[in-house]
C-alpha cells in the first residue's frame, strides 16, 4: 500500500461510516415502524381473547388453533412471495402486502363463529407472507454482513416495541370502546389497529427505493461505496444457486430447525402473555396491557445491546446460545412462580432471551448466502421456522385445557430453547462468524 493510500484509508472509513449512518436513518426507523404495525396486527388476537373467547364461546384449544392457523397460510405463500419481492421490487410488493393484511385484519370485526375465525387467521397469514423475510432480504441489499446483527436487532426491536405500546393500546381500546355502537371492544380493536397498515402501505410505495442505484437521496460516491462493500461481502457466499440447489443445502435446513425452536418460544410468549398476566391476578384490560409491557421493555434494551456486541466482536454463536438459555430459565421459573412479582421478573427474562434470539439468528444464514439464493433461502428458513407459530399456541392451548395449568406449556417452551442452544453450538463457527 502506498503512502497516499495509507493517508486516504481513514478518510474512506469515515466516509463509509457516514454513508451507512445516512442509510440507517433513512430506512431502519421506517422499516421498524412497518414491523410494529405488522406484529401488532399479527398478535393482537392475544388481547382480543380476553373478551372474544367469552363472547363467542371459544375454548382455549379453539383459540390456540385459530391463532396458529395464521402460520399455515404464512408457510404456504412465504417462498413465492419472497421470490416475487426479489423480482418485482420491495416498493410494490411490501405496499401490496400491507394493504391486503390491513383489510383482512379489519374483517375480524365480523367474526361470529370458530370457522370464520379460522378462515380469517389463515387468510391473514397468506396476506402477510413474505413481509418479514422480505425486509431481511431488503436489508442485505443495503448493509454488508458485519453490520447486519445490529441493524436487524434494531429493526426487530419492533417486536417488543409493539408489546410496549400495543398492549396498553389494545387494552385501552377494548375498555373504552366496549359497547360503543352496540359492538364489543375487541371488534373496535381489530378495526382501529388495522387502519395504519393500509395507510402505511400507500406510503411505502412512494418512500422506499428498490435498490441502492435507485436512491436519489444518495450521491454517486455513496452509492459506489455501498456497491463495493456489498460486492466484497458476496465473495465466498452462495448467491446464484437454483431454488432446487438451495432446497438441497443441508445448512438451510439446519437453520430452519434452529429457527423453529426459537419461534416456539417467541410466539408462546407473545400470544399467551396477556393470559399469563391475567392469571397472576391483574384486573382490567388496560392494567393487563401496562403490566404486559414490562417484559418487552427489558427485551428491547437487551436486543440492541446484544446486536451491537455481536457485530463488534464478529461472533454469532454465543450471542445466541446465552440468550436462548436465559429464556429457557425464565420460562421454567415463570411456571413455578409463587407471586406475581416473581412471575413478571421471570417473564421479563424469558422475553429478553427469546426476543434477542430472533434478530441475532438472521446473522447466521445471511453469513453464507446472498442474492437470489438468499431470496429463496431466507424464505425457506422463515416459513419452516414460523410453522412453530402454529404449533406453539395450539400446543399451549391444548395443554392448558388438559392440565388446567400453564406450567406444562412453559416447560415445553424451555425445552425448545435448550434444543436451539445445542443446535447453535454444533454450527461451525467459521461458517457464521463474519
Amino acid at each position: 500500500m502506498t503512502t497516499a493510500s495509507l493517508a486516504d484509508a481513514p478518510a474512506e472509513t469515515e466516509f463509509a461510516a457516514a454513508t451507512y449512518r445516512k442509510v440507517f436513518w433513512r430506512l431502519v426507523p421506517f422499516l421498524m415502524l412497518l414491523y410494529v404495525i405488522a406484529y401488532l396486527d399479527r398478535v393482537n388476537v392475544g388481547f382480543a381473547k380476553l373478551q372474544m373467547s367469552g363472547d363467542l364461546g371459544f375454548s382455549e384449544t379453539v383459540f390456540g388453533l385459530g391463532a396458529g392457523l395464521f402460520f399455515i397460510g404464512y408457510f404456504l405463500f412465504e417462498v413465492p412471495s419472497n421470490i416475487l419481492l426479489h423480482k418485482l421490487g420491495a416498493r410494490v410488493w411490501i405496499a401490496r402486502i400491507m394493504v391486503t393484511w390491513g383489510v383482512i385484519s379489519a374483517c375480524f370485526w365480523f367474526v361470529e363463529t370458530a370457522w370464520q375465525f379460522y378462515a380469517l387467521r389463515f387468510l391473514l397469514g397468506l396476506a402477510e407472507a413474505g413481509f418479514y423475510p422480505g425486509i431481511i432480504l431488503y436489508i442485505t441489499y443495503w448493509f454488508p454482513s458485519h453490520q447486519r446483527a445490529r441493524i436487524i436487532a434494531v429493526f426487530m426491536a419492533a417486536i417488543p416495541v409493539s408489546g410496549i405500546f400495543g398492549g396498553p393500546l389494545s387494552g385501552w381500546i377494548m375498555d373504552t370502546f366496549n359497547g360503543v355502537g352496540g359492538h364489543a371492544g375487541w371488534q373496535w380493536m381489530f378495526l382501529l389497529e388495522a387502519a395504519p397498515a393500509v395507510l402505511l402501505g400507500v406510503v411505502v410505495f412512494f418512500y422506499l427505493d428498490d435498490r441502492v442505484r435507485h436512491a436519489k437521496w444518495l450521491n454517486d460516491e455513496e452509492k459506489a461505496q455501498i456497491a463495493r462493500d456489498i460486492a466484497a461481502d458476496h465473495q465466498g457466499k452462495t448467491s446464484e444457486a437454483s431454488f432446487g440447489a438451495v432446497v438441497r443445502d443441508p445448512r438451510i435446513w439446519a437453520m430452519a430447525f434452529i429457527y423453529f425452536c426459537i419461534v416456539m418460544g417467541q410466539y408462546g410468549l407473545t400470544f399467551w402473555l396477556p393470559t399469563l398476566v391475567k392469571g397472576s391476578g391483574v384486573q382490567g384490560n388496560l392494567m393487563i396491557g401496562l403490566i404486559s409491557a414490562i417484559p418487552f421493555l427489558v427485551a428491547v434494551v437487551v436486543m440492541i445491546l446484544c446486536g451491537r456486541s455481536a457485530d463488534r466482536m464478529r461472533e454469532r454463536r454465543w450471542h445466541l446460545i446465552v440468550p436462548a438459555l436465559i429464556g429457557a430459565i425464565g420460562f421454567v421459573i415463570s411456571a413455578t412462580a409463587g407471586s406475581p412479582l416473581i412471575g413478571i421478573v421471570a417473564l421479563s427474562a424469558a422475553a429478553a432471551g427469546v426476543l434477542t434470539c430472533s434478530p441475532l439468528f438472521w446473522s447466521l444464514p445471511t453469513a453464507f448466502i446472498s442474492g437470489a439464493a438468499a431470496a429463496s433461502g431466507i424464505a425457506i428458513v422463515n416459513s419452516v421456522g414460523n410453522l412453530a407459530g402454529f404449533v406453539s399456541p395450539y400446543a399451549i392451548g391444548a395443554l392448558r385445557d388438559a392440565t388446567q395449568s400453564t406450567a406444562a406449556g412453559m416447560y415445553m417452551l424451555a425445552g425448545m430453547l435448550t434444543i436451539a442452544a445445542i443446535a447453535i453450538y454444533l454450527t461451525p463457527a467459521k461458517l457464521v462468524n463474519r
